[in-house]
């Protein structure tokens, strides 16, 4: 077991405190405001000590680089704002999806990722919307 150190728990910290999943570049300048020193290979190696521990997952989503969040969150899934691209805990499931599946499938698990804007951002899209500025057009894409 690696010991802990001031820069781990700066990061531990950070995500904490996030209460969202983070990037590691988020997670470095959250980071920064505990230990002003701290570099992103720092930030990097603990975050896989920290995975190998036990203490935080992965959240992958499709083409994108992974985000880090503490372990034991109840079943839940993620928003991401397609402006600013940060990426949200959502605490509500559709619950059984099952009946999605082809027939004779079998259902084990599911991960559901919504697409949108975030709160911070929404004002500046319903401003242009108000000032007759189209948002752009994002091509949908289905993701189960």
């Amino acid at each position: 077991m690696e010991r802990n150190t001031r820069q781990r728990s700066a990061i531990r910290d950070a995500i904490a405190k996030a209460d969202r999943p983070l990037l590691p570049q988020e997670v470095l300048g959250a980071a920064q405001q505990e230990v002003p020193g701290l570099g992103i290979a720092t930030v990097y190696r603990n975050l896989k000590v920290l995975v190998e521990e036990g203490e935080l997952q992965l959240v992958n989503l499709p083409g994108e680089n992974p985000r880090f969040e503490v372990v034991g969150l109840q079943h839940h899934h993620h928003f991401q704002c397609r402006q600013c691209q940060r990426v949200f805990d959502v605490h509500a499931c559709p619950g059984d999806l099952s009946r999605l599946a082809p027939q004779g499938f079998t259902v084990e698990d599911h991960d559901l990722t919504l697409y949108g804007c975030c709160k911070d951002c929404a004002p500046s899209s319903a401003k242009a919307v108000r000032r007759g500025v189209s948002a752009p057009r994002r091509t949908h894409v289905h993701r189960g």
